[in-house]
């Protein structure tokens, strides 16, 4: 199928192997190959730019400026980019191909009055989730999916589910269908948490503790990843990779349960088991099962809440 658009965005995963990620650079740089269609009798030698460890800006103005870039994105690819309906939207507020963007004080007091509620909005929408018992993996849990419904394309009897797309595109930026469907063994499953047991937001200047009982649902292995609502990226912290993942050991208790813990500085004796959070700001969590197996599906196992350390 062909692509609508010029530019093009792909995600690959590679996992790492005995904790290592170089087989997997290895290999894609070894099989993957990018260029045009026109030049497939003789394709040039595809380029690979290291930015791990780079500083880059990947978050979106809440600010008018935020339809600058919307502006730039309609100038840059072809008309039928988008469909009718949305570029009919981007007209109304004098987003047009060909055409100048230029607002003039009275539609930008607009603008950035409509952005800043948009953003306030979306991120409602996913740290205080809609209405949707769905959207909890367990009653009585602050555990939740970033598919209820089980539909990548948030659909719901042929209903796009608005506020569940907001939620998802708010804090992920590329989907596909393998997110969304269960797979025993394939594939990965996602649960997200930004609340303690007790339904406060999560707090940089405490410390927290999760259990994960024992015996994981997961063929391959297992991450807990920290991430900053604000940027919806890994929080900044002293570690680059404030995260931790079976495939690189993390240690066990007797019942082959696993505690996992939370704050400013490592409890003594844990530091193993533990992630750097930033005092002063929030955080959530997201769990990730690559592998996922039947226990997980079915709900016979299950995390624990992450309970504040007193």
């Amino acid at each position: 199928m062909g692509s609508r658009t010029y530019g093009n965005w792909l995600l690959i995963r590679g996992f790492l192997v005995n904790g290592d990620p170089k087989p997997s650079v290895e290999n894609i740089k070894k099989h993957l190959r990018i260029y045009p269609l026109a030049e497939a009798a003789n394709p040039p030698e595809t380029k690979f730019i290291n930015i791990s460890g780079k500083a880059v800006n990947t978050i979106h103005a809440n600010s008018a400026e935020f339809y600058e870039e919307v502006n730039a994105i309609i100038q840059e690819e072809p008309t039928d980019a988008l469909d009718p309906e949305l570029t009919g939207q981007l007209a109304a507020i004098g987003i047009q191909k060909g055409k100048p963007f230029q607002p003039d004080e009275r539609m930008r007091k607009i603008l950035e009055e409509a952005a800043a509620i948009g953003s306030a909005t979306a991120r409602v929408l996913m740290f205080s989730p809609p209405r949707n018992k769905e959207y909890f993996y367990y009653s009585g849990s602050n555990w939740f999916m970033p598919f209820p419904g089980g539909s990548y394309e948030f659909l719901d009897n042929g209903a796009r589910t608005l506020d569940d797309r907001s939620s998802f595109f708010y804090g992920a930026t590329g989907i596909t269908p393998a997110m969304a469907i269960e797979m025993v063994g394939v594939g990965s499953q996602y649960a997200a948490s930004a609340q303690d047991a007790q339904g406060e937001y999560l707090d940089g200047s405490k410390n927290y503790k999760l259990r994960l009982p024992a015996n994981v649902p997961v063929k391959d292995f297992w991450s807990v990843v920290v991430y900053d609502p604000q940027t919806r990226s890994m929080l900044q912290t002293d570690n680059p990779f404030p995260s931790l993942n079976s495939a690189r050991g993390v240690k066990q208790n007797a019942d082959g349960s696993a505690d996992i813990y939370f704050g400013p500085k490592a409890p003594k004796g844990k530091e193993g088991n533990w992630i750097q959070t930033v005092p002063g700001k929030g955080w959530f969590v997201i769990l990730r099962l690559y592998g996922p197996l039947e226990p997980w599906f079915d709900k016979s196992w299950r995390p624990g809440e992450i309970e504040l350390v007193k």
